[in-house]
Order: structure tokens, then C-alpha cells, then sequence
């Protein structure tokens, strides 16, 4: 499994920052951004547990069904699951294969690194645009859940497409801080 540490400068990796002031302050931001959210899907994570444990404690002790409660909890787990992802890739920890990360030299591990972070960048960016069309979709033809609670499609929707837009732009500072030759400065952090 390969996190972008095998890259390792001696350096932790939020140290690097790139040379383009504008792009380090785009990270800037999105670091910001990306911590606010965190801690949001953190809520929405124990609001989830919350709303199951009652959901299991009304039917058991007083066998009244409810009927909103899955798609509540798959809602709020789709949004923390998609909006945490731009955070997770700001610490490199997605999975990914070291195979080949082991056996090739640094200079070939550098560029294949690049190239990952580049079509990586490409597939979120395609993966976001599917999903703001399945949003407008949802959106202007006022789609529901099929269950008798029946939530707007768009909540889910809206979601995926801001938490894959989010990893997509943190794909492309990434990139664009290793295709810039990223400055490695000891007095942040």
C-alpha cells in the first residue's frame, strides 16, 4: 500500500509548500476548508449513530417502525464518506499500490508519482462533472427516494459532487506543487 510516503524528503509532507504564492494559498485555504469539513462529517458520523440507536430502541421497545431513518443515516454517510476525501488525499491517505514504488529508482518513483497525482486529478475531475449533472438532474426534475419518506435526491447528489469537486482541486494544488518543484521551507509547522 503506497501513500506518498515512499517519497519521503526527511520533510513532513505539510511542510512542502509550493513556490507560487498564489497556489500556496489556495492550499491555504483548502487546508481550512478541509478541516472545517472534517469535523463536520465527524458530526454528521455521531449524529448517524444517534439517529440508528434510536431507530433500533423505538422498534424494540416500543414496535413503532420509523421510516426515515436509513435513508437519514445513508445520506448523512454519503456526505461525510464523499466530502472527507480532498482531506484524506491532503494527508496521501488514500490507498494506493506500492509495487512498483519498491522497485523503481527515485527519479522514475518521482515522475511516477506526478503521473498518478495527474490522471488521478483527471478521473475526480470526470467523476465530478457526472456528478454535478446527476445534482442539476435531480434538482430539475424533483427526484425522490422511492420509500414513503420519500427525500429529495438532491441532498445526496449535491454532496458527491462538492466532496469529488474538493478532492479534484486538491489533486490538482498537489500536482501542481510537484510539477512546480514545491519549496521545502523549516519555518512552518
Amino acid at each position: 500500500m503506497s501513500h506518498g510516503f515512499e517519497l519521503d524528503t526527511g520533510v513532513p509532507a505539510e511542510i512542502k509548500r509550493p513556490k507560487n504564492a498564489v497556489v500556496a494559498a489556495l492550499l491555504a485555504a483548502l487546508d481550512a476548508l478541509n478541516v472545517l469539513v472534517l469535523r463536520l462529517s465527524m458530526l454528521a458520523l455521531v449524529l448517524t449513530s444517534c439517529v440508528l440507536t434510536y431507530s433500533v430502541l423505538t422498534r424494540y421497545l416500543f414496535k413503532v417502525a420509523t421510516d426515515w431513518q436509513d435513508e437519514a443515516s445513508v445520506f448523512m454517510l454519503v456526505g461525510a464518506t464523499f466530502m472527507c476525501t480532498a482531506y484524506v488525499q491532503s494527508q496521501r491517505g488514500h490507498i494506493g499500490i506500492e509495487a512498483l514504488a519498491s522497485i523503481l529508482p527515485d527519479s522514475v518513483n518521482k515522475v511516477r508519482a506526478v503521473l498518478v497525482d495527474v490522471v488521478s486529478t483527471a478521473f475526480c475531475v470526470f467523476f465530478s462533472w457526472k456528478s454535478w449533472a446527476l445534482f442539476h438532474e435531480a434538482w430539475t426534475e424533483g427526484q425522490t427516494t422511492s420509500s414513503s419518506f420519500a427525500p429529495p435526491l438532491w441532498i445526496p447528489y449535491s454532496l458527491m459532487a462538492v466532496g469529488m469537486s474538493l478532492l479534484a482541486i486538491q489533486l490538482f494544488l498537489q500536482s501542481a506543487v510537484q510539477l512546480t518543484g514545491g519549496e521545502v521551507r523549516g519555518d512552518q509547522k
